[in-house]
């Protein structure tokens, strides 16, 4: 079992010892040396199926966190019908396969050396590099909002603590508060994330605050799954849920906050005083991959067949960071990605001619106990307009209003029993079965 290291524990001489390029397989030489930099759904599967099926592959993963609280499936925590600690997940079942888990942040990446140097100044050199960091706020485009201002009004959209902020702020507001939603323009992650997060907050104040309302303030003038979202709103929420999206008249773009009145403004000048903000942020790739220059216009194109960067070579990025077209930015799309990157960096090391990926996305949304509905599709690399090329949709899917009672109900138990399976597969890789 390889060890969970702290920064103190890491130290110096764990680096690798090769470098350069490759000039015949690695692992013909001695073991390569993968590193991947984040420990969400995207790195986490990387590094989990890439030692599982190419076990001769040195696998170090760094995550400054010792366990990783998920963004998905949050929303179901927050309404109320799923508990905090089933969102909590550590990495002993990664670190069991023989992968070396470094708690500490990456703080720079040299792509000419292929090195990443930590937060703690030790340098880990690779042969291949993954880069899944997840996503990083544009603070600076709400006057007044910012990491101190989040404490009050929470985003709640990277998991971890602030989706108790969120929780127990709503269970402390008065009956009667305005709750305000507010939600960007794409890209972001999840796009349904908000609009599944207003259902639950409204089941919750249904259930426990009857005479408080609900306010979504939205950059955009669509949104996934509207029609199946908007029947929703109006069957179970109607006298709670007030939806303004963004007109030829009125922008209602969130544009300033003030944490300590609870006032929330928006570019067509309505304000609005909330008793609980969830203020969701443009969003960029994570810090990490805009510092290292893996983006343009902050998210960091790849070649969609396997996800290398399309600005330094023996890099990949995934997940929520990557440039990946139409599709969405979410845990299944970064856990499959995930498979496809490991079986890339597995073919490459190994002399082996890579496979170009396949990729597949489905996203749950819950809009009342029993009831949730869904959106998907396949992914492969194909002609996009303009002559470039990227990820082209298959075999779309998506709930519409008007099904049956039953088969809302199938859909909300798979979105329960999707979320244990494929946390089980990106956590505990060990358990797989072959």
């Amino acid at each position: 079992m390889a060890p969970i290291l702290t920064r103190r524990q890491f130290g110096a001489g764990f680096a690798a010892t090769a470098s350069g390029l490759l000039s015949r397989p690695a692992i013909a030489r001695g073991a390569a040396k993968v590193v991947v930099i984040g420990g969400g759904a995207g790195g986490a599967t990387v590094a989990g199926t890439l030692k599982s099926t190419a076990p001769a592959i040195d696998v170090t993963l760094v995550e400054p966190h010792a366990a990783y609280t998920t963004c998905f499936f949050s929303n179901a925590y927050i309404g109320g019908l799923y508990d905090y600690a089933s969102l909590t997940h550590g990495y002993g079942g990664l670190a069991a396969t023989g992968i070396s888990i470094v708690n500490d942040r990456a703080g720079a990446i040299d792509t000419a050396k292929k090195t990443v140097t930590l937060a703690n100044k030790t340098v880990l050199e690779y042969d291949r590099l993954v880069v899944a960091p997840g996503i990083d706020f544009q603070w600076s485009a709400i006057e007044g909002y910012s990491p101190q201002a989040a404490e009050i009004m929470p985003h709640a959209w990277r998991g971890g603590d602030q989706l108790q902020v969120l929780r127990h702020r709503l269970e402390a507001m008065d009956d009667g508060g305005t709750v305000v939603i507010a939600a960007p323009k794409l890209p972001y992650r999840c796009p349904p994330g908000p609009y599944e997060r207003a259902c639950v907050i409204a089941h919750f104040l249904k259930t426990h605050k009857p005479k408080s309302k609900l306010v979504i303030l939205d950059a955009k003038m669509t949104y996934a799954k509207q029609a199946a979202f908007q029947e929703a709103f109006e069957r179970y929420y109607s006298d709670i849920i007030e939806l303004n999206l963004t007109n030829d008249i009125d922008d209602f773009t969130v544009t300033r906050v003030d944490p300590a009145t609870g006032e929330v403004a928006t570019k067509a000048g309505l304000t609005i005083k909330a008793a609980v903000a969830n203020i969701i942020p443009p969003q960029t790739a994570g810090a990490i991959a805009l510092q290292s220059g893996l983006a343009d216009l902050g998210w960091c194109p790849v070649d969609p067949a396997s996800f290398v960067s399309a600005k330094a070579p023996n890099v990949y990025v995934l997940g929520d960071s990557a440039v990946a077209n139409e599709m969405p930015k979410s845990a299944f799309s970064a856990h499959s990605q995930g498979l496809a990157v490991a079986a890339h960096i597995a073919a490459e090391l190994e002399a082996r001619p890579p496979t170009p990926g396949r990729y597949r996305n489905t996203c749950w949304s819950i809009v009342a106990p029993d009831d949730a509905i869904k959106i998907g599709a396949d992914y492969a690399p194909g002609p996009l307009p303009g002559g470039k090329s990227g990820l082209v949709p298959s075999n779309a899917f998506v709930s519409k209003p008007g099904e049956s009672a039953g088969e809302r109900k199938a859909t909300y138990n798979e979105a329960f029993a999707w979320y244990p399976t494929l946390t089980g597969q990106i956590f505990k890789p060990a358990s797989r079965k072959s």
